[in-house]
């Protein structure tokens, strides 16, 4: 048995080391912290003396469970492993690095860990002068936090990220209905109320009312991808539909897991903490698996009917990763398209510029969707709006990714 395990010092270090990066924003439970020490063990990388690489890619195997994870593990292996002087490395971390134009992701990764490790510190003096110093390094804070990716801020950035999102909106264009109502230079007469203007004058005189179509805001129905995948992005995009459902009328709003349920009149609520407690007791499947093609043929069924009539715009928002490998989803598409003036999907994945539809999901689901369009930070949000602020066509941007 190695000497670190004999005195006790092997646990004890794992258990730390997995405290950080779940402080960092990783999914890191105590079951993973007990296969990772006896991966240690097994595999021998836990004997005297100890090898870095045995450590790395034993604990990265255990710890991770996604790629996009491992900048911030590097980041934090580097720190636990060499750094005796911890305070001296968070430091380092606060400086600013210029990258040209485009921010290194390792870069933005790191700003979680850096706070996670500047949470641990006890000395107040300390606290007080992190506070300074990122103070002095926040001369352009808005402009990065609208390009920063929600799955890499840090708290403190989210309750930021959340005020601005409060005062955007989504203004949708009017649309003519085949209802009329008068209008001194309308096109044509209304028989109706020509009629009630004749009896009331006796029928000497016929005063024509003249109508025209009217004009109205299309009603917004929003499906939303609350599965574990999908977790970072939903929870900031709900407050987004918290603004939108409390800025105008006929908003519909449903989540989707493994089942669908409607959350439009929890997200009527004004204060937004209240809303998202509410909202959070009605969903019994957060962050759970996803069933795409069941969820849409429940909302197709029991609420199309309802809520998509008089050319309602539909916002889906989902990375397209259907647990049950798209049975069924292409048929729900394609009903769901037909029954709504344009159908738009928002998509975490097409922030990167590598995004290629290979999920059996994805491929059931592009073929039916008129505008397709990332959704991961602040910047894609405004830009979203104004997209939907101008006329739109049918698959007017559902290759633009391409």
């Amino acid at each position: 048995m190695s000497a670190a395990r004999s005195e006790g010092r092997l646990a004890e270090n794992v258990m730390h080391f997995a405290r950080l990066l779940r402080a960092a924003g990783l999914r890191v439970g105590p079951d993973r912290v007990v296969d990772c020490v006896n991966a240690l063990e097994r595999t021998g990388a836990a004997q005297f003396p100890p090898r870095r690489e045995d450590w790395y890619w034993t604990m990265s195997a255990v710890l991770l469970s996604r790629q996009e994870q491992r900048p911030i593990f590097d980041q934090a292996f580097g720190i636990f492993w060499r750094d005796p002087k911890l305070s001296e490395k968070m430091m380092q971390a606060l400086l600013p690095q210029a990258y040209g134009r485009a921010a290194k992701p390792e870069r933005e990764q790191s700003q979680r860990l850096t706070d996670a490790l500047l949470a641990q510190k006890k000395n107040a003096a300390e606290a007080e002068e992190r506070v300074e110093l990122e103070a002095r390094l926040t001369s352009s804070t808005r402009e990065l936090l609208q390009r920063m990716d929600f799955d890499t801020m840090s708290a403190a950035e989210l309750a930021q990220a959340r005020q601005m999102i409060s005062q955007l909106r989504l203004p949708l264009p009017k649309i003519r209905t085949r209802r009329k109502a008068a209008s001194r230079n309308g096109a044509s007469v209304d028989l109706r109320a020509t009629l009630r203007g004749t009896l009331r004058s006796g029928g000497d005189i016929i005063p024509l009312v003249r109508a025209s179509p009217r004009e109205l805001h299309p009603p917004l129905v929003i499906l939303c991808d609350i599965s574990g995948s999908m977790n970072p992005y939903s929870r900031m995009f709900l407050h987004f539909l918290h603004a939108v459902t409390n800025d105008r009328d006929r908003v519909s709003v449903f989540v989707f897991g493994t089942r669908l349920t409607n959350i439009t009149r929890q997200l009527r609520h004004r204060d937004v903490d209240v809303a998202m407690a509410k909202v959070a007791e009605a969903i019994q499947d957060w962050s759970g698996g996803t069933r795409i093609g069941a969820s849409l043929r429940e909302f197709n069924f029991k609420w199309g009917r309802r809520v998509l009539g008089q050319n309602a715009c539909v916002l889906l928002v989902s990375d397209g990763l259907d647990r049950e490998a798209g049975e069924g989803l292409g048929e729900e598409m394609e009903r769901l398209a037909k029954s709504c003036r344009y159908l738009v999907w928002l998509n975490p994945l097409l922030r990167y510029e590598r995004f290629e539809a290979r999920p059996a999901g994805v491929r059931a689901m592009l073929p039916h969707v008129d505008v397709f369009l990332p959704v991961h930070n602040l910047k894609s949000l405004v830009d979203l709006a104004k997209t939907l602020s101008g006329p739109l066509t049918r698959k007017q941007e559902s290759v633009a990714w391409r």
